[in-house]
């Protein structure tokens, strides 16, 4: 059987080759992690846990979201959580996972203590995400669907082998991080709704780290601790599907699929706001819009009427009405409960009606509007179509600009493009 942690040991360890697209897609994922974060600095789970870090007063090593600084286990599992708070943030549908809030912490903590450039935060970074992504392409859907949360999990080795990446690990240590990191790696879905969804992506984060330290320090843990009779793919109800997860590694990189999110919501609903976007639906002329989904949507982000702005985040029928009505869904300040109130609102999402279709993909959605003067017009739009370079970069860009400001994030983009050292890209987490 192929040594499947030997493989990824060998190719976390290697010299990489990366493209122009592979370098600005990482760069756009560091640039919209940032512009995250500190939009989500305020939320309650962001307060409580900068909270027990900062009072813990350990060496400050690392910069955080929203200010002051941290040892480097503390530093990572605060900026994962405070990145995923607003569950705003980069999604990779193979695995169904988020890879730059486990992965990013990580290697920037790393890189600032270790005053690494940026060059060399990016292909870490850049590996370690597609290594979390293999991993979970290894643990398969049973490893999903029994109830594990794959940022956490799949994330944690991610984490593992970027941080090592900056501490220079030979194919040897990077195998040792991988099975330590084996008996450190957890999250669960049960917490999906709660604050602890994001506090998984700051463990994921945080675990990696403490492994690689550990590891460069001498720790001595069983190697091949992923396969065989009681390894992690085994004792979390994983697949093994070997071929999926190494195929093309290192000469295809599956991060460059990653799918940034431009609206504020679940996922689930941004195809249909694609594909209504493309439709330019506008109230005045919608007499009914139809939506075709997947069938697993239906129970995740179709309530009918909600009336709190985190109920919205999770209604076709609300966040439809809301773009027609020409609010920004990208926004997440639209999301209130004044704006569920709105009567020209609760008027039009009476006219949406949102239905399962078992023939559609879970990253594509259909949308049927039926204009007043008779017209009927179509739009299915997939989450995985290939986006143009130029595309992605514009609406990356115009997102953390909405997030933190232009001037900051254009300041952020031409350090990540031109060059520089990691500590002075991680004092921008706390402006």
């Amino acid at each position: 059987m192929t040594d499947f942690s030997l493989s990824l040991a060998t190719f976390a360890a290697g010299a990489v080759e990366t493209t122009l697209q592979t370098r600005i897609v990482t760069s756009l994922s560091v640039l919209d992690w940032i512009a995250v974060g500190r939009a989500g600095v305020t939320e309650p789970v962001s307060t409580a846990v900068r909270g027990l870090v900062l009072a813990e007063e350990g060496t400050a090593q690392a910069h955080l979201f929203g200010g002051g600084a941290a040892p480097l286990r503390g530093a990572a599992l605060v900026n994962g959580t405070v990145s995923h708070a607003l569950d705003y943030d980069d999604t990779h549908f193979a695995h169904i996972g988020h890879p730059s809030v486990a992965i990013l912490p990580a290697a920037l903590a790393l890189s600032e203590s270790d005053d690494r450039i940026l060059v060399d935060f990016l292909e870490a970074a850049l590996v370690g995400m597609e290594v979390s992504i293999r991993m979970g392409l290894w643990l398969g859907r049973n490893h999903y669907q029994a109830g594990f949360h794959q940022t956490a999990t799949a994330g944690a080795f991610g984490a593992a082998v970027a941080a090592g990446r900056i501490l220079q690990f030979d194919v040897d240590q990077m195998q040792k991080v991988l099975g330590l990191t084996a008996t450190r790696a957890s999250g669960l879905k049960v917490q999906f709704g709660t604050m602890g969804k994001p506090y998984n992506a700051g463990l994921a984060a945080s675990n990696g780290v403490e492994a690689a330290l550990l590891i460069a320090g001498g720790f001595e843990p069983k190697m091949e601790a992923l396969e065989g009779q009681y390894g992690f793919g085994a004792t979390h109800q994983g697949e093994g599907d070997l071929k999926s997860a190494l195929d093309g590694l290192g000469d295809e990189w599956l991060f460059e699929n990653v799918s940034h999110k431009f609206h504020a919501c679940c996922h689930g609903l941004h195809a249909a706001l694609e594909a209504a976007r493309d439709l330019d639906i506008a109230e005045p002329e919608v007499a009914e819009i139809k939506i075709k989904t997947h069938p697993r949507w239906m129970s995740v982000c179709n309530q009918m009427a909600p009336t709190t702005g985190l109920g919205a985040k999770f209604s076709y029928r609300t966040v439809i009405a809301m773009q027609a009505l020409g609010y920004d869904t990208g926004v997440p300040a639209s999301y209130l409960e004044k704006v569920c109130a709105d009567p020209r609102l609760t008027s039009l999402r009476d006219r949406v009606s949102v239905e399962a279709d078992d023939t559609l993909s879970e990253t594509q959605a259909q949308v049927t509007l039926l204009r007043r003067d008779g017209a009927r017009l179509e739009a299915t739009h997939d989450l995985l179509a290939p986006v143009a370079l130029s595309d992605r970069e514009d609406r990356v860009r115009s997102k953390a600009s909405k997030l933190i400001g232009a001037e900051e994030a254009d300041a952020i983009w031409s350090m990540l493009r031109t060059g520089g050292r990691a500590r002075d890209l991680a004092k921008m987490l706390a402006i």
